[in-house]
């Protein structure tokens, strides 16, 4: 019960990465609101999960639905101590052919949502006395990939964001810190990529699972790490060795 008593908001929480980790905050003792945009998924995961969780619908690119969804948390289960900013959209397209278009949405989810969420949280993370931020970021937040010039680019402002709010909410017992998880098997990994064998360089030797990046981030979102802030975390079977 390494969550007793602890109530989180997971964004993006529908599947992949997002609904490990809300399984396991469950499991680990924690209230959660679930928020996506893939209403069905979420609805679902929510019932799964029974009287620990609900789920909203939420564009983390809204200032409003974010205060919403921060209202909700704190209304359902009394106050809220761990945000979990894992909502995002995946590009591979090389800068040449990239659309404008494109690259703002991808900022506007991924780097935007990040910055609403933060904002949006501090008065009741404030309020219950403190907590954890933990800001989902990539490999291509920490070193340059082809065909990553969007993506890559709102991951670096994530890592970078993410030490700056650390440094301003550390005087309120809020700690920030990014994960940056490598090649992981869910939906947003291509399907190209998908093939079994296509890892095996890696000394993991394979890809990661959506529940070890959900491992990490509990560690984070826990009070094991009360003297962790303003760091980057990797997960990625050892890819930038």
């Amino acid at each position: 019960m390494r969550l007793d008593g602890k109530v989180a908001l997971i964004t993006g929480g529908a599947r992949g990465q997002g609904a490990a980790e809300a399984r396991l905050f469950v499991a680990e003792g924690a209230k959660v609101l679930v928020t996506d945009v893939l209403d069905d998924e979420g609805q679902a995961l929510a019932g799964e999960l029974g009287d620990a969780a609900r789920y909203r619908h939420h564009d983390v690119g809204s200032p409003a639905d974010w205060a919403a969804a921060v209202d909700e948390a704190v209304t359902a289960f009394g106050k809220l101590d761990v945000l979990v900013n894992n909502a995002g959209i995946h590009s591979v397209v090389p800068i040449e052919d990239e659309t404008f278009e494109r690259f703002q949405k991808i900022i506007e989810v991924n780097l935007y949502g990040t910055w609403h969420g933060i904002r949006a949280v501090l008065p009741a993370m404030r309020a219950a006395g403190g907590g954890s931020i933990v800001n989902i970021s990539s490999m291509a937040g920490i070193k340059g990939y082809p065909g990553h010039g969007s993506y890559g680019a709102s991951k670096w402002a994530v890592r970078g964001l993410t030490k700056t709010a650390a440094k301003e909410l550390g005087h309120d017992g809020i700690r920030v810190n990014s994960v940056h998880p490598g090649a992981i098997a869910t939906d947003m990994l291509p399907e190209a990529s998908r093939a079994e064998g296509t890892f095996a360089a890696l000394p993991a030797g394979r890809a990661g699972t959506a529940e070890e990046v959900a491992n990490l981030v509990l560690f984070l979102a826990s009070d094991e790490s009360s003297y962790i802030t303003a760091t980057e975390h990797i997960i990625d079977g050892g890819s930038n060795a």
